[in-house]
């Protein structure tokens, strides 16, 4: 089993938590997003990832693409890097990967998180991953026929079609004959608004007789912009904390006159003095919090916030806040609320 993850885009929403490291690198409870995300699918798939192939902006340097080669080998999976040189959309950033377009694959974009305890349905031509939501019209959604079957994939109707939210996620049986009807697709010069569109493949691949099946998640966690990516963090670290699969406090954590409410992460060499830290908080390596509350954030590695009072905020890595200074550098797209 293969997973494809396209991840060309830096994450213009996020900025300016994207200015340094794309998006699907921030970390969501002290991982990677997109770590979270094969780990998550392999959970489900319950089979041995032989391959997890990254499609990357080239610029993003060989310190990302030393990373992602980490999160394959936590799966004891190759890891095989591709270079989207455009921003022509879904079924374009696919394409680039051709070369591992064969076999069993999971093609997953990395700006999703899931929670979901169904059965992979692996007779199926197809499964699309989706889930029940209250504003589908916000959506690509899905309709099924009494079988259960796919029939119909619609894009932000305004009328009501379905309530089943398609979330990014999708199964192969073959990935080879999406490939197929992708190159027809841009053969054809099929475009939405400049882009190639893993929809037009799909469409394709029904009209040919492709059996598509719903595999419907608990949870669905958006890491699109600051707000949603904070409320994801602590959406994770609770379910983290119930299920006491994961050590989230590091051995190597100081802490003097302070206290944490759980659910946190805290990372290694994190250094809490008179703090008073949690719940639904993230910490990352070798940050310092002093004199300061902090609830429902995100801090990344190596930070240090003093006299503060805090509630969904997210901070970067080596940045430095101190609530009692008022002579500050910030820069762009930074939002003090």
């Amino acid at each position: 089993m293969k997973i494809i993850v396209p991840m060309a885009g830096r994450g213009s929403r996020l900025r300016p938590h994207t200015l340094t490291i794309p998006k699907p690198l921030i970390p969501i409870a002290g991982k990677p997003i997109v770590q979270r995300l094969v780990e998550g699918i392999a959970d489900v798939l319950e089979e041995k990832i032989d391959e997890i192939a990254f499609i990357i902006s080239e610029d993003f340097g060989a310190e990302i693409e030393a990373k992602l080669n980490e999160v394959a080998a936590g799966l004891d999976a190759k890891s095989t890097i591709y270079y989207q040189d455009k921003p022509l959309g879904t079924g374009h950033a696919i394409m680039c990967a051709k070369e591992s377009l064969q076999g069993p694959a999971v093609i997953a974009y990395a700006d999703t998180l899931f929670k979901a305890d169904f059965k992979l349905d692996k007779e199926a031509d197809a499964v699309m991953w989706v889930k029940k939501v209250d504003n589908p019209e916000a959506f690509g959604v899905v309709n099924l026929n009494e079988e259960g079957h796919i029939t119909e994939l619609v894009e932000k109707s305004k009328d009501f079609v379905s309530d089943l939210a398609v979330i990014g996620i999708y199964y192969f049986k073959e990935v080879a004959q999406l490939k197929t009807q992708l190159e027809k697709v841009i053969e054809e010069n099929i475009m939405h608004g400049g882009e190639y569109q893993i929809n037009d493949g799909i469409k394709k691949m029904r009209e040919n007789g492709a059996v598509f099946k719903p595999g419907q998640v608990d949870e669905w966690m958006d890491c699109g912009n600051k707000h949603v990516t904070v409320d994801t963090n602590s959406r994770m670290l609770n379910f983290i904390h119930k299920e006491g699969k994961e050590k989230l406090t590091s051995d190597s954590v100081k802490i003097t006159d302070s206290e944490i409410i759980e659910p946190c992460f805290i990372g290694d060499n994190v250094f809490l003095k008179n703090a008073k830290v949690g719940p639904n908080v993230s910490i990352g390596d070798g940050t310092v919090i002093d004199n300061s509350t902090i609830k429902n954030s995100l801090i990344q590695e190596h930070a240090e916030v003093k006299n503060a009072k805090l509630d969904k905020a997210m901070i970067g890595n080596f940045a430095r806040f101190d609530g009692n200074f008022t002579s500050i550098s910030i820069g762009d797209y930074s939002v003090l609320e």
